[in-house]
Order: C-alpha cells, then structure tokens, then sequence
C-alpha cells in the first residue's frame, strides 16, 4: 500500500512539472494583511490580448516576441492594443467581452530596484478563475479559484529596472472547479482584485491569530508565524489603548503561541470597537485594527459575547447593480452595505464565495457580523480525485484571510449540495473537521434545500446538520413550492430539536414597479406578490423551533444570464432593491420586521 501511495504522489508530481514547466510552482499561501506592509500598487491599466479561443498558448505569448529580421512578425503583441483596469472584470469593461468565458492575457511593467537582504513577492487579492502568472518569460506558478489571494515569491526572478509581469486568465466554467459548470450568478472574469508588489526582510511576519479564546471574554488564545530563515526571534505584542505589552519568542518552526487576558471592550454590532494592534519581531513589524467578540452556540441560542441575539440578516453578492460590474472598492462595499444597515441587519451573508477585504473590514467597522461562505454550490463533482484537494486549499484560503476579522462570525462550507451526489457527505463532513482544526473561534455550517414539505409540514433533517452548528436552510414556500395550507398552520419537524434555526434564504421574483396585479400568481411577477411571500413569511416564523434568524434573498436584483424571461432580462429579480436603487414593497415589509424584533 506504501508503494501504491508513493508512486501514485510521484505521478501527481510529473504531471505537475509537466503542467507547469520545471521552474514554475503552484501558488503560495498568502500573507496576510497587505495595506500594514511596503507594498507597491499594481492596480491601474493593463495591457490585454483578448484570446477567446485560446491560441496565445501555442503561440506563447507570454515570451513577448519582436521580429528581428525584416521577414519576421508574429501575431499578437501587447503594444497597440487594448487596456482593461486592474482590479476589475473585463465582462463589463468592454462590450465584445459581455459574456466571454474563455481567456484575457494581462500585462503590466514594473521598474523595481534590487536591495540585498530584501524578498520581493506578487500579491494578487484574487483573480477569476484560473490564473498563470509569468514574470520576465518565465513561467512561476498557477492558482485556481477565483475569491482568494495567493502570491509568489520572485526575489530570484525579478530584473534590476524594467520587469514584464503577464497574467493568462480563464473564467471559462470547469466540471471540476470550485463552483462547477452551473451556477445563479454572473461569471465575471479577470483580475478582479487588487494586485501588489510586496518588499519584505529576510524574515517576516507571516501571519497571526489574535483573538478571544472560545467562551471568553478576556483571554486571547492565538499565534504569530514567521517565515524566513532567522525563525527563532523575540516577539511582541501591543494594544496600546489598553498599555498591554506581551512579550514571547517563535521556536524552530518560527511559531509564537500567545496567551495573555485584558478588560477588552467587546465588538458588537451596536458597540462595533476595533483596538489597535502592534506586532514585532526583530526583522518586522505589522499593524491591525483587531476587534475582540465570542460568538457560539448554547443549546437552541446563538449567542454573542454572553448574550442571545437574534441575527437580522440579509444576502448580498459582490455586485456593484449600477454599473453592472463586480464590487471591486470601499465604495462599493459602503454602497452595499449602507442599505444592508438600513434595512435593519445586523449580519451580511456574503453569498456565495469569499468577497474582497473591502467588504468584510468595512462591515466591521459599520457594526455588522459576516457569513463567509465557500463557493460550494449545488452540483459539484465530489467524487472527482482533484475536488477534495480543492476543497482543502480554498478553506484555508479563506479562513487565512480573515481570521482576525472579529466581524466573520460564520463559516459556511456549502451551499444547497444534494445527498444523492457521490463523496458528496464524506467529503463534507471532512471538511467541517478540516475547518474546526483550523479556526474553533466561528460557528461552522453547512446550507441545505432538499427539505421535506408535505401536509402543510415542514421535515428539516441532512447528515451535515450533525457537524453543523446551526440548522441553517433555503426555502422558497410561496415561490418555487406553494403554500399547502395557511402560513400561520405551518408546522416545522427537525431531526436536531437541540440546534439553532437560521433560514439563509427566502422570498421570490418581482419587477419593480409591476405594482398592481394578483397577489395569488407567480407569473404576475409584481411587487404585489413578492410582498405577500415576505407577508406570510413572517407570519410563518413565529410556528419554527428555535429560530434564530432570518437571510431573505436578497438585497439588489443581480445579473445572472440563466434568467431568460423579458422581464428578468438577464435579472435574478428577487432583490429586495431593483438594480438602479429603487425600493420594492417587499423592503418595508421586511424593514418593519426587523424593526419590530429590535425591543425583544
């Protein structure tokens, strides 16, 4: 069997050399917080070749040719040619580019000073879906999935003056990707996030964990990492508001292990309080702002810092509706998230994928948790040999991430996957363990739709539930299924009587301003009905166990090309929003419930 195993991981090794070219590697973990380190901004105009067929890799467009005799001449060229903005998708940046889902070169120059004793690495927030970077002709790695950030390191690779960095990216759909072939979002390609040129010391810090130990409001349980070759250093901790001062040393594998308590003004979302934290070794130093909460679950409650709360959620995807374009800044993030306050939240589910920083930081500071999801999404291949490594890469890329973001309260592993797949549970019951090793301060869960509804009874039971922290469930009675009975008679059965409640989504389709119409028929597709679905919705949920909280789908009409009817046009129409800011009946509905929940 050892034999099998080993031959097996040699094979996988060869068809990656082979795949990658003998210099090349596949993408690194990511440091962490980019914006406390020297690093140098990439972002603005690109030079593109747009290649739909995919002919730049025979051609090897990568090695920049130029004709040196006078017969010589070679079909592309990245000078002449078109510019796309860096971050952003190149769907709606050009109008040819629409619908593409195939391949974009990227190219960008960069003049860099070689310093001795210094590493100099590309830092990509995230590019959409598969990604080959090459610098100066060389091919140094690839990454697939199109929501997290990798890097590479190029000390060895990088040019005193003028540098070439060039980028093949492909969004076209994959069986065995991450999400897979079919899926109720636009597939906006490119490098849709910011990309950075980061200088670090020989050694540096590489990531830390500094939060609350579980069931704590006090005690910080947590570790600082340092990658390089001088791992055995002095380290520190400060939060100077606080006068802490917390002093320990990395061991041979450059890990620290923190343990040290303080009178921390707990986060939350009426009193949403970030410290300033500082982080030291001998060769680094990083600064965060790190907010202090305990969030977990007791018996049927989630509870935070102490407390039962009752979570006013609301779904969003990572799409700017006005300029039909994936959000890419602050900007976008406020602009989202200021009508998410509005309406009441006080929990964004960041549906369906890891959105960019902006997002998540600006939530926190705006006093409002987050659900962080993987894009684990209906029909994925889990019985495909590569989808469990996948699986693997994508979770800790997120977790990484933000796992000092006190606001991200929520890990959620899938979305609406299907018993009757193959692998389907085993893989994602391994996963949950995956995701408890890494990160045991979040709740962790997994979302489902294949319920039962029958006699005006609601069956709610999976496997995943059992590793689960919190039931949490897609339901559309009113809309894909109709009510069986009065909303007020509906009665609800659930295999784990112990858990919290969390319905992730509801509601249904309407066209703003289709006002006047029956209130009894789908196909009307007026705000009519759409405000009886959110009506009987919530004369519903006083009759569910254990509720928890409520996610309606969602907050803006967003772009999804499945949508085929004239009066979606290209609209997944169940926004409580129209895609140019306009407020259907259905928001006051749900506005006045959120608001009536806020004196319990």
């Amino acid at each position: 069997m050892n034999n099998f195993k080993t031959n097996i991981a040699k094979r996988i090794r060869l068809v990656l050399f082979f795949a990658l070219g003998a210099n090349a590697v596949s993408s690194q973990t990511a440091m962490i917080n980019i914006l406390s380190r020297n690093a140098t901004s990439l972002n603005g105009n690109w030079n593109v070749i747009l290649d739909p067929l995919g002919g730049g890799e025979w051609r090897q467009v990568w090695l920049e040719k130029k004709p040196t005799l006078k017969t010589d001449f070679f079909e592309y060229s990245f000078e002449g040619g078109p510019q796309l903005k860096v971050p952003g998708d190149f769907n709606s940046q050009m109008p040819e580019l629409t619908y593409l889902e195939g391949t974009v070169w990227y190219k960008k120059e960069f003049r860099y000073t070689v310093t001795a004793g210094k590493r100099l690495f590309v830092h990509f927030g995230a590019v959409n879906y598969l990604a080959d970077v090459y610098l100066n002709g060389e091919k140094i790695g690839v990454h697939e999935g199109g929501f997290t950030p990798f890097q590479f390191e190029i000390t060895t690779n990088v040019k005193e003056g003028a540098n070439s960095l060039i980028v093949k990216v492909d969004n076209k759909r994959l069986k065995n990707g991450l999400p897979g072939i079919g899926y109720d979002w636009f597939n906006y390609g490119g490098i849709t996030r910011d990309v950075h040129l980061v200088e670090t010391g020989a050694t540096y810090i590489e990531d830390y964990h500094i939060q609350l130990r579980k069931g704590s409001s006090k005690e910080v349980l947590g570790w600082i990492k340092l990658n390089g070759e001088g791992k055995q250093q002095r380290i520190k901790v400060r939060i100077p508001e606080l006068g802490l001062k917390y002093s320990t040393k990395s061991d041979n594998s450059g890990v620290a292990k923190l343990n040290f308590s303080s009178a921390f003004k707990l986060w939350s979302p009426d009193s949403p309080k970030l410290y300033k934290v500082v982080v030291e070794c001998e060769t680094d130093t990083i600064e965060d702002e790190i907010g202090f909460r305990n969030i977990e679950v007791k018996g049927s409650k989630i509870v935070l810092n102490g407390k039962p709360i009752f979570i006013k959620a609301v779904n969003i995807h990572e799409e700017n509706p006005y300029k039909r374009a994936r959000a890419i800044s602050q900007d976008d993030a406020v602009l989202l998230l200021d009508q998410a306050k509005e309406l009441g939240c006080n929990l964004v589910r960041l549906a369906h994928y890891p959105h960019n920083e902006y997002m998540v930081k600006q939530a926190e500071k705006m006093g409002l948790m987050v659900w962080s999801e993987l894009p684990v999404y209906q029909h994925i291949e889990f019985a495909d040999s590569v989808v469990p490594l996948k699986l693997e890469t994508m979770l800790k890329e997120m977790v990484r991430r933000d796992r000092n973001r006190c606001a991200v309260v929520v890990w959620s592993l899938s979305n609406e996957t299907y018993t009757g797949t193959p692998k389907r549970t085993e893989e994602l019951i391994s996963l949950t363990e995956k995701c408890k090793a890494l990160d045991s301060t979040r709740l962790i869960t997994h979302v489902i739709n294949d319920q039962g509804y029958k006699n005006n009874t609601f069956s709610v039971w999976d496997t995943l539930y059992r590793y689960s922290d919190i039931i949490a469930l897609n339901e559309y009675i009113g809309w894909y299924i109709p009510w069986q009975g009065s909303p007020t008679e509906t009665k609800w059965e659930t295999a784990f009587p112990d858990k919290p409640v969390f319905i992730s989504e509801f509601g249904g389709e309407a066209l703003y301003g289709s006002k006047h119409g029956p209130t009894d028929e789908a196909a009307s597709w007026t705000e009519e009905y759409q405000e009886k679905i959110y009506t009987d919705q919530i004369k519903m949920f006083k009759n569910i166990p254990n509720l928890s909280g409520v996610c309606p789908w969602l907050l803006f009409d967003y772009r999804s090309i499945g949508r085929m009817h004239p009066l979606q046009n290209g609209y997944n129409r169940k926004g409580l929003i129209s895609e140019k800011g306009e407020k259907k009946k259905a928001w006051h509905v749900m506005q006045k419930y959120f608001n009536s929940l806020n004196n319990k």
